[in-house]
């Protein structure tokens, strides 16, 4: 699998997946009509493209994914953090918080979060 970067619609689409797999195809389809307007061909183009890069399995009108949510969204952050922020994390969490406050709960789980991720020297 190259580079994990899904489009929006691919990840609507996958959000559907992550909550119901596994799904059938023409059930998915149906939700995603009814969730965002798209037609039944739409969906099936969306997952044959999806299936030959991985993200999922389509085979005999079921869907399971192959990627997990979580993986997705570590792959946006790490993108996101070299490409907008040349790679430094203080540089990244220092804009994330310009215009934010924290409660002291957060900053704890955030304290606690540092100190597990830290190395020993």
């Amino acid at each position: 699998m190259d580079e994990l970067k899904l489009s929006e619609g691919e990840y609507r689409l996958m959000d559907v997946i992550w909550e119901r797999e596994p799904i059938p195809a023409a059930r998915l389809a149906e939700i995603c009509a009814d969730k965002y307007g798209w037609k039944r061909p739409t969906v099936y183009t969306m997952l044959k493209r999806m299936g030959k890069k991985e993200y999922l399995l389509f085979e005999d009108k079921m869907v399971t994914s192959l990627i997990g949510k979580e993986q997705v969204n570590r792959a946006e952050g790490d993108t996101l953090l070299r490409k907008g922020y040349g790679d430094s994390l203080p540089d990244f969490i220092a804009a994330f918080l310009k215009e934010r406050t924290l409660s002291k709960d957060d900053a704890k789980r955030i304290q606690k979060m540092i100190k597990d991720a830290m190395k020993e020297d």
